[in-house]
């Protein structure tokens, strides 16, 4: 025993020390110099070898770039060294984690997510994908990271960022590789996952079959899409039969099965420094997005309005960079004169504005994750009755200050084998006892992945297509080449047309729909094909003169194709039309409206839920709460009380509810809104039988009780000074070093908390975790309103500000504008730009 507490005192004394020794160093490193020495040259002159003649950078009082250039080789090659000077942290951070290298930079702990990273191989498919490009992408991208590359040779170490002083600090340092063109590809693979199919549902549902559950029981915990209650997005009768003039395959290209690729981010850092979780499938539901667009005949100007404001996890820096690339005089050699929302690492935009056309995006979210489990015997699997070799390759994962790990990845012809991997422990369960028809007893299992994006394709090729486009068949070439993420594409343009485009490469099975795993023994159940380009939903001039897209069902009961059973389930997008219907019956249409439209804090998912709770039987403070309730007008706002108990109540009602469903949970977004307001109407539902509360009425009132309870020791005795913005706040955390337990740490890169109107499924989406509490976790990351008859009465607005570096200006400058709902001017004219410019910055051959 003495010995042990000797070995207990020194690691107790070793972390005292090391934390006295982190925060002397962070103390350090706070020193103006070692701040500032990174912060970009944004004026004046820059060498900058490889350009073919002179480019202009002008830059506004939030940081926002607009680079000027003579050529598109120039033009995307000055990109590349603005985002490396505003965030090149950010960028090299990002590759780390898409090629499964973070334990390269925090060490041991990361190990699990990289095994997790390597066996996805999303670095794997990139490099595949850059060969499939055209050659004009490819020379895109290799002018871009040229440009990455030549400020890389002028910056290192602290004088790259702060994070990697930081970093040197605690694990010795980190030598800075070129970019290469296929990190930027990569990133992309991190959306798609992000945005990208129903992974977590079909788990979850699977998860419920081993539990004991049936079939019709977990129907009802997955219910069929309302189309009565929220319109979907298009209406079968008049979707366009026609497909873009041109071969739309050419453009697309549609990957061939299967492939490799998916992603996650990480750990901690010697038990120290924690990297925000997002390993598992998709790491919010309120992940998503608003868009619309109204036709000029309800605006006041005579031309379209379009809005966008994609839903994305919270992040410090935000996920987007805000950009102008215009070439000095449109040509064919050089046809880009567009500005909006990037991501650093990624040439061009990818929400935006040319000079004729305007777009935005939310998630479709179609059925393009399978899951499969596989027969395993030896190096084999079993398909029909015959053995096949299993695909193997060997990946090392590097360690800072530890060894090398060595690994080898398994996959069939429909992925990679998941269930190997300590991160896909759900998978292993699954593999374990599979509830699957035909498993056998006592046989080995493995459970795949086939996912879209882990096949080759190219959507790089697309996104410059649509950066160029001038008119809707333009528009549609490019969205045929976009493969994945699949999404809502809205439209726009000068002549006065708007329309909705769904593009994606979405699978055509044989047996079985994708609710759940499928023998992957069975060949019956293997993808056949892709749903034709021409297939896929799209309106054009629509007869209401608006189209809403809010991740609803994207098409009617009556389209013919199978896209997917889970959609969001329309509280967002049935709010949206009911106002610009109003907003349309009252006209014309504003920008000022579409703005007002992106903060609405209205609680349509209430509206089912509010009258039974009245109706129930409480004393003391939930009483008191539910007075609020009669009184409460359903908007969410900061200084709400009645909001404040409603989503106490919430978050104390689902666990009442569904308790039998441990380890699953049932979501407290829109899903969880539809089934608890079904469920309501049938008080005699054998969900309403609990340990801790029996009966509709009973379960309803302890969770009243509940949320007094915890509201009493949170805001006070006083129900009446209860706010949900005393709850509902965002700390913007930084991705890498905001959740390190270090207090001096997280001060430098974290900022917050902010509060916000909003919620879960309300269009002001500020997303909430009820497992966890009321703090924001999901947002709208940008805010976008374009005029098509005015560019620069445009508006937008993103979390936190165009830079990357800790206490620069633009670091976290939009942020509070951003919580209260404001937006700056999203000018896009030289003119109006060089009117709006605080810097000029002239980067020369």
């Amino acid at each position: 025993m003495g010995v042990l507490r000797k070995r207990v005192l020194f690691r107790v004394l070793l972390g005292v020390l090391s934390t006295v020794v982190v925060l002397a160093l962070v103390g350090a490193l706070l020193g103006v110099w070692t701040v500032r020495r990174s912060f970009p040259q944004t004026s004046g002159e820059i060498a900058l070898p490889g350009l073919n003649a002179e480019v202009t950078v002008l830059r506004d009082e939030y940081g926002v770039p607009h680079v000027y250039a003579g050529d598109a080789h120039d033009l995307f090659m000055a990109q590349g060294y603005v985002h490396a000077q505003d965030r090149f942290w950010e960028m090299d951070f990002r590759r780390h984690v898409t090629s499964g290298r973070t334990a390269e930079l925090f060490g041991e702990a990361q190990v699990e997510t990289d095994v997790y990273l390597r066996t996805m191989g999303w670095r794997h498919v990139a490099e595949q994908e850059y060969e499939l490009l055209e050659p004009e992408t490819r020379g895109y991208l290799d002018a871009y990271a040229a440009g990455v590359n030549a400020w890389l040779a002028e910056n290192d170490g602290a004088a790259a960022s702060l994070e990697y002083a930081l970093l040197g600090v605690l694990n010795g340092g980190h030598t800075i590789e070129e970019w290469d063109p296929v990190d930027s590809l990569a990133w992309l693979k991190a959306m798609a996952w992000d945005l990208g199919g129903n992974m977590r549902e079909e788990t979850e549902r699977a998860q419920l079959l081993g539990l004991g559950f049936t079939e019709e029981q977990i129907a009802e915990l997955y219910p069929e899409y309302p189309y009565e209650e929220h319109r979907p997005i298009t209406d079968t009768d008049e979707l366009l039969d026609t497909a873009p003039e041109g071969d739309p395959e050419d453009a697309r290209r549609a990957p061939e099965l299967p492939g490799e690729a998916v992603a996650a981010v990480g750990a901690v850092y010697d038990g120290a420094l924690a990297l925000p979780e997002m390993l598992g499938p998709r790491s919010s539901p309120d992940l998503g997005s608003n868009s619309w667009v109204v036709g000029g005949e309800h605006t006041e100007s005579g031309l379209p309005l379009l809005a966008n404001d994609p839903h994305l996890g919270a992040a410090m820096p935000s996920t987007w960079h805000q950009v102008g690339l215009h070439c000095t005089e449109l040509s064919e050699t050089c046809p880009f004169d567009v500005a909006g929302f990037g991501f650093s690492g990624l040439p061009g935009v990818v929400i935006g504005q040319n000079e004729s056309i305007a777009w935005g995006f939310t998630n479709l979210n179609p059925d393009v994750m399978d899951l499969f489990v596989e027969r395993i015997e030896g190096d084999s699997y079993i398909v029909d009755g015959e053995e096949r070799p299993l695909e193997t390759r060997t990946e090392t994962v590097k360690v800072a200050g530890g060894e090398d790990v060595e690994i080898t990845v398994r996959s069939t012809h429909h992925g990679p084998l998941l269930s190997d991997t300590a991160a896909g422990a759900d998978l292993t369960g699954i593999a374990e006892d599979p509830q699957v028809e035909g498993a056998e007893e006592g046989a080995g299992y493995a459970v795949a992945l086939q996912w879209t994006a882990l096949s080759p394709g190219t959507t790089a090729d697309a996104l410059f297509v649509m950066n160029r486009a001038r008119d809707w068949e333009d528009f549609r070439r490019a969205a045929s080449g976009f493969s994945v993420p699949a999404q809502n594409l809205v439209y726009a343009d000068n002549e006065g047309n708007i329309g909705y485009q769904a593009p994606g490469t979405v699978p055509v099975r044989g047996e079985g729909d994708g609710r759940y795993p499928a023998p992957g023994w069975d060949s019956a159940y293997d993808w056949e094909e892709y749903i034709p380009f021409e297939d896929l939903p799209s309106v054009y001039n629509p007869e209401s003169g608006f189209v809403v897209t809010a991740n609803q069902s994207g098409v009617d009961a009556d389209y013919p194709h199978f896209l997917t059973d889970d959609w969001d389930y329309g509280y967002r997008s049935q709010r949206i039309n009911d106002l610009l219907e109003e907003a349309v019956a009252e006209g014309p249409v504003t920008g000022g409206d579409m703005s007002e439209i992106h903060m609405d804090s209205y609680h349509l998912g209430a509206e089912a839920i509010v009258p039974h709770l009245l109706d129930v039987e409480v004393a003391g403070v939930a009483a008191q709460g539910q007075d609020l309730l009669r009184d409460w007008d359903l908007y969410t706002e900061p200084d709400s009380a009645g909001a404040a108990f409603y989503q106490a109540t919430w978050r104390h009602l689902l666990p009442l509810l569904f308790d039998e469903l441990d380890p699953v949970q049932m979501t407290g977004n829109s899903r969880g809104m539809y089934v608890v307001g079904t469920l309501l109407e049938d008080p005699g539902s054998a969900w309403w039988a609990g340990e801790e509360a029996d009966g509709r009425d009973a379960v309803l009132a302890a969770a009243m009780e509940a949320a007094a309870e915890e509201l009493t020791e949170l805001l006070g005795d006083d129900p009446a000074d209860w706010r949900w913005g005393d709850l509902h706040t965002l700390t913007a955390t930084h991705q890498s070093f905001g959740t390190s337990g270090i207090g001096v740490v997280e001060w430098l890169f974290n900022r917050g908390p902010v509060e916000s109107s909003g919620g879960s499924a309300i269009v002001n989406a500020t997303g909430w975790d009820d497992k966890e509490g009321y703090a924001i976790t999901a947002v709208p990351s940008m805010r976008m309103v374009v005029d098509l008859s005015d560019r620069d009465a445009s508006t937008w607005v993103h979390l936190t500000g165009n830079s990357g570096h800790a206490f620069h200006p633009n670091y976290d400058d939009q942020l509070e504008p951003w919580a209260r709902g404001e937006t700056m001017p999203f000018v896009f004219g030289e003119d109006a730009v060089r009117a709006a410019a605080v810097d000029e910055l002239t980067l020369v051959p």
